[in-house]
């Protein structure tokens, strides 16, 4: 059962007592969550599989979320819909651990906030855009080209190189 004071909080210590093969799904259905120090989500769903191998608890991990963001042309806010699946083993021993060096807590609890917060981060666009055809910001007024259009003269230009532009227009 997940911890309901902190629901990315997995106890799974009864999975650990099972033999080899065994595995149980955690729903995961968050109107909101904050991921600490700066992410904060909406809409999380999905899914957390734990299953008992015989080198430790393999978690696969499917889940949906929207994030707030800024598109980078015209600096307005919007909800990013982020899609998330990944798959890490919680080793018994030394001798199992994977390159993410994650071992099973002797309380038999997973905290998957780190993962949650890593794998979200890797998710999120460098560049995010409101929409593929985002027409930004008119560089002479600051307006915002989505919501009007800017009838301004073409760019006047730096003076001292006029005379280069003469040549261009030659």
């Amino acid at each position: 059962m997940s911890d309901p004071h902190s629901p990315l909080r997995l106890n799974v210590g009864f999975v650990v007592a099972q033999s080899a093969g065994f595995s149980r799904d955690f729903p995961l259905d968050l109107p909101q969550i904050n991921v600490p120090p700066d992410l904060h989500l909406t809409s999380l769903s999905g899914a957390v599989r734990a299953t008992r191998t015989p080198q430790g608890i393999l978690l696969q991990v499917a889940f949906q979320t929207s994030i707030s963001l800024e598109c980078v042309r015209c600096l307005t806010s919007f909800d990013q819909a982020l899609h998330v699946d990944f798959t890490e083993l919680y080793a018994f021993s030394q001798r199992y651990v994977t390159d993410s060096g994650l071992i099973m807590p002797e309380t038999g609890i997973i905290d998957l906030e780190p993962l949650f917060r890593e794998y979200i981060l890797l998710e999120i666009p460098i560049s995010p855009l409101c929409r593929p055809d985002c027409k930004g910001l008119c560089p002479i007024c600051g307006n915002n080209l989505n919501e009007s259009t800017c009838y301004h003269d073409e760019e006047t230009g730096d003076p001292r190189l006029a005379s280069l532009k003469a040549l261009l227009d030659k």
